[in-house]
């Protein structure tokens, strides 16, 4: 007896295509815009050249959005190399592009390099798009890219917890339910 391979082929691609969703390229002039920062307070120490943010915390670089509760900025020949962001837990945001969905995620602590677009989300972590979560205790998220790495490859006791929603049924209209009634009578 041969079984029907259809299901099985459908649900693989639904997969995968939830899974590229991930990899839509970001919004090209995010990498090129300035780092904003609004905080309560701010100090900056010359001699480490770092420069220290807390108290409702927000930065935003283009379509890149981080609130936290302290940020630590550390710099190299005046450039921004390194931000750091903790909180009860971080969050951030980004439009990968034009009309695409939001990214978002959260963590108790987040490392951001603006030179490499690369975003990483440490302890109690997780990364939504879509109908899509990805949750691990250590997500990289390559902001130019908005490709998604989450688990370590190192041990096998850090499990990485992906969740795959379908979409919501569209309803239909109240008139058109009332007509499919009416023709079965």
């Amino acid at each position: 007896m041969k079984q029907n391979k259809k299901p099985a082929v459908f649900y693989c691609c639904a997969l995968l295509l939830g899974l590229m969703s991930f990899r839509l390229c970001a919004l090209e002039s995010d990498s090129e815009q300035p780092i904003t920062i609004d905080s309560n307070t701010a100090t900056y120490d010359d001699v480490t050249a770092t420069s220290i943010y807390t108290g409702n915390v927000i930065s935003i670089q283009g379509s890149i959005r981080v609130n936290s509760d302290k940020l630590v900025v550390y710099f190299v020949d005046g450039d921004a190399e390194k931000l750091v962001f903790t909180g009860n837990k971080a969050k951030f945001k980004q439009t990968p592009s034009e009309g695409a969905e939001d990214i978002t995620g959260e963590a108790l602590t987040g490392e951001f390099y603006p030179k490499k677009n690369l975003l990483i989300l440490i302890n109690d972590a997780t990364v939504w798009q879509g109908n899509a979560t990805y949750s691990s205790n250590l997500i990289e998220y390559d902001i130019k890219t908005s490709l998604v790495k989450a688990g370590e490859k190192s041990t096998d006791s850090k499990r990485v917890h992906v969740i795959l929603k379908p979409k919501a049924k569209e309803q239909q209209p109240m008139s058109e339910k009332s007509t499919l009634k009416d023709t079965k009578k």
